[in-house]
């Protein structure tokens, strides 16, 4: 009788021991995916690296006009006025340029033997240049204006981004002349922006 008993007891102390092994178990297994939430999951804390931790140096928060002069400065409309300024100083150049080595530059077609005065050379020139700045300031505008337009709604920047927006360009100044023209300025651009792309790559 005492040994059934104590049998009975010993029986009774292995089950405990059993159910706090997988009470521990269990619980030491929901401990560990909580830390792995907090670490790899949803719950992961997003950090800032600091150079200053990292062995660089430290960085100072940026302030709220810092923050909207970036997000100005990365707009597509701050990027197209860029390049029409850039566009038109260049345009300028180039057409002072071309005028300057161009030998009929103030001459005129009714009196063609007359020698033209320094003052015509100059206003022939400048006509020109402005000419030019105008030309390369709005190509310069459109393209830069419909490359970030594509960017953003590719949400990429590589090359295709660039050739897109050679290729609307193109056909827009051509299809004023008819449709070959577009698809041709539309093939030419796109082609140019490949090459210019593939070289600054």
């Amino acid at each position: 009788m005492a040994a059934s008993s104590g049998s009975a007891s010993a029986a009774d102390s292995d089950l405990k021991d059993l159910n706090s092994v997988g009470s521990d178990m269990g619980s030491s297994t929901i401990q560990y995916s909580m830390v792995l939430e907090h670490l790899i999951g949803d719950k992961r804390a997003a950090k800032d690296l600091n150079p200053g931790v990292m062995g660089g140096l430290p960085v100072p928060a940026k302030s709220d006009e810092q923050k909207m002069i970036e997000r100005g400065m990365e707009s597509c409309a701050f990027k197209s006025v860029l390049a029409c300024v850039g566009g038109f100083v260049l345009g300028g150049a180039f057409g002072v340029f071309t005028a300057g080595i161009d030998t009929n530059v103030g001459f005129d077609p009714k009196d063609p033997l007359r020698t033209p005065t320094a003052r015509e050379v100059l206003k022939d020139m400048g006509q020109r240049g402005m000419s030019y700045a105008k030309n390369f300031a709005i190509v310069g505008a459109m393209f830069s204006c419909t490359e970030c337009i594509i960017e953003s709604h590719r949400g990429k920047s590589d090359w295709k981004n660039a050739v897109y927006s050679g290729c609307v360009t193109g056909g827009v100044i051509g299809f004023r002349a008819g449709l070959k023209a577009g698809v041709l300025g539309c093939g030419g651009f796109a082609a140019f922006s490949a090459a210019i792309e593939y070289y600054l790559r």
